[in-house]
């Protein structure tokens, strides 16, 4: 070979390392990472199937439902405001009884607070009092009260409120002092199995 020749192609050589050396490098140390994460890739989809088996049991869930009935929410039985009372007075208000489902039971209202009976109730104050009657039709027919036919009776919960009317009437009578307000307080009785 001719001697100018050898120190082109030495030079050559030189660069030709100098530009392929590094990529080279980078491209081996690549190669490891690359076959590093495979390795760790493969460990830990081993692992994961190591711990898929399972083992399950059951166990219940249960609650005892007795028979219930709650009174819910009440309405005042209001007869407004009147004078002197030379005709009928009549309004109505209601009331929610809560009973679980298929409870049978009975509705029954007592004589108040005052001192008149079931079929003749009395809204006091102090000494005097207005008289005035509940039924459980809009005619007016069907005293509600709490012995034998004045309880509303067969009926049946259907886990929900159920709404019951009470109808009132104050009928014609002697009317008390004026300025004053008469009240009585009725009790509602549930009766149930």
């Amino acid at each position: 070979m001719r001697r100018d020749v050898l120190p082109r192609l030495q030079a050559e050589s030189t660069m030709r390392a100098a530009s392929t050396s590094t990529p080279y490098r980078v491209k081996k140390v690549m190669r490891i990472y690359l076959a590093s994460f495979l390795t760790a890739a493969v460990l830990a989809a081993g692992a994961s199937t190591a711990l898929a088996a399972t083992a399950t049991g059951t166990f219940n869930s249960q609650i005892a439902i007795t028979s219930q009935c709650l009174v819910v929410s009440t309405n005042t039985l209001n007869f407004g405001s009147a004078g002197v009372i030379t005709a009928n007075i009549d309004t109505s208000a209601n009331f929610n009884v809560q009973c679980t489902n298929g409870t049978t039971y009975t509705l029954s209202l007592d004589a108040g607070s005052g001192a008149g009976t079931t079929t003749t109730r009395t809204m006091e104050n102090g000494a005097e009092d207005v008289a005035y009657i509940m039924t459980k039709d809009a005619a007016y027919a069907q005293n509600w009260g709490n012995a034998g036919a004045e309880i509303m009776t067969a009926l049946t919960g259907t886990g929900a409120a159920q709404t019951y009317t009470v109808y009132g009437r104050v009928a014609p009578q002697l009317t008390p002092t004026a300025g004053l307000t008469y009240t009585d307080l009725v009790t509602i009785t549930v009766t149930y199995p």
